[in-house]
């Protein structure tokens, strides 16, 4: 028979977990959006400590600005995204067909001197010329023509649709972080130390650390390639390519984002009729603009950490692939702490193994 105190014990730990799952399963699908704002507050909390300080350190205000600034440089361009890519892909098709309908013009001139593969290439290309209608290009057009692009723009469109709205949400949320930051950050900090004892310090530091480069890893990304989109529109005679380059610094946040903006412009100049520059875009877009993302990314996410670089590089994809876009940023920091864990934990065996290791005197 068990005593009254065990009954009472089994009791309070059965509450104590139906508490604790039931808190899960409210909180569920917040999660993401609790991540998501608590990364944005932290990124962007130097401007907010500038805003507070210029209002004279009303933290009301202060958050409000914020949160209105955060509305505006992340939501506005993103919501006109979704709101406007279902029609660009319609015009896009339509590009698509029209090129389709005209005849493969002559090969450029500098096509010749390429290294190696020039002839080759110049021949392969008269030959298609010549066979206009042959089997392989007849159904090359069939297969372009029947592409269901419309509707993977609604789907890309709603899967955008969904983006902001949590990020609008997140945004939303990011105003009791900066509103009630100084408190949030003493609880975190009290509940770290029951957690960890005296690790709680460093564990923070290394989370903080982590999400700062990987924020700076992402916007860096971002600047690059929208700056080197930027001199490929411009070399090509692309009209609004300062326009396209600042889209191109929007769409690099998502996976697979710049090729929206360059292939659309290479797809354009081949209809105008500019073959060659049509062809180098096409290529700079995916060897320039699109390639440097899985080389730069890491690189600044790693560096002024002891995070390894294929740490780095597994956290960014696989956290893409477990989480969706929000993993970009989680995947790195569930990592940095595991490593930081385990360095830690590795860190007095290996203190203890020196005097032993070592020969008697």
């Amino acid at each position: 028979m068990y005593s009254t105190r065990s009954v009472e014990m089994m009791a309070a730990v059965a509450l104590l977990t139906l508490l604790i799952v039931g808190t899960v399963l409210v909180l569920r699908p917040f999660i993401i959006s609790l991540l998501l704002a608590a990364v944005l507050a932290y990124a962007s909390w130097p401007v907010y400590e500038w805003l507070l300080a210029r209002l004279h350190d009303r933290a009301g205000a202060a958050a409000t600005a914020m949160t209105l600034l955060l509305l505006l440089t992340l939501v506005t361009p993103l919501a006109i995204m979704a709101a406007s890519l279902v029609d660009n892909a319609v015009e896009l098709l339509q590009l698509l067909r029209a090129a389709l309908s005209q005849p493969l013009p002559p090969p450029p001139g500098w096509l010749q001197s390429v290294p190696l593969a020039g002839s080759y290439l110049n021949g392969r290309w008269l030959e298609l010329m010549q066979e206009e209608e042959g089997a392989l290009l007849l159904q090359l057009k069939q297969y372009l023509l029947h592409l269901p692009l419309k509707s993977w723009a609604i789907t890309a469109g709603g899967a955008l649709g969904q983006g902001v709205v949590l990020i609008t949400f997140s945004v939303f949320i990011c105003f009791f972080f900066y509103r009630d930051g100084p408190a949030l950050t003493a609880r975190v900090h009290a509940v770290m130390e029951h957690l960890a004892g005296h690790r709680a310090k460093q564990l923070i530091e290394v989370t903080a650390g982590t999400v700062s480069r990987v924020v700076n890893g992402i916007l860096g990304t971002a600047l690059a390639q929208s700056v080197l989109a930027l001199i490929g529109f411009w070399m090509a005679g692309v009209p609004g390519a300062m326009l396209l380059g600042l889209l191109t610094f929007f769409l690099s946040i998502i996976p697979m984002g710049p090729p929206l903006v360059w292939l659309p412009a290479a797809i354009w100049l081949y209809v105008q009729g500019q073959t060659a520059w049509a062809i180098f875009l096409a290529l700079y877009g995916a060897v320039v603009i699109s390639s440097i993302d899985n080389v730069i990314k890491p690189y600044l996410i790693s560096r002024g950490g002891a995070l390894p670089l294929l740490l780095v590089f597994m956290g960014v994809l696989g956290g893409l692939m477990a989480f969706g876009f929000i993993g970009v940023f989680l995947g790195p920091v569930i990592l940095a702490i595991g490593y930081a864990l385990l360095s830690e934990w590795m860190r007095p065996s290996q203190q203890s193994e020196k005097p032993t290791g070592a020969a008697p005197r």
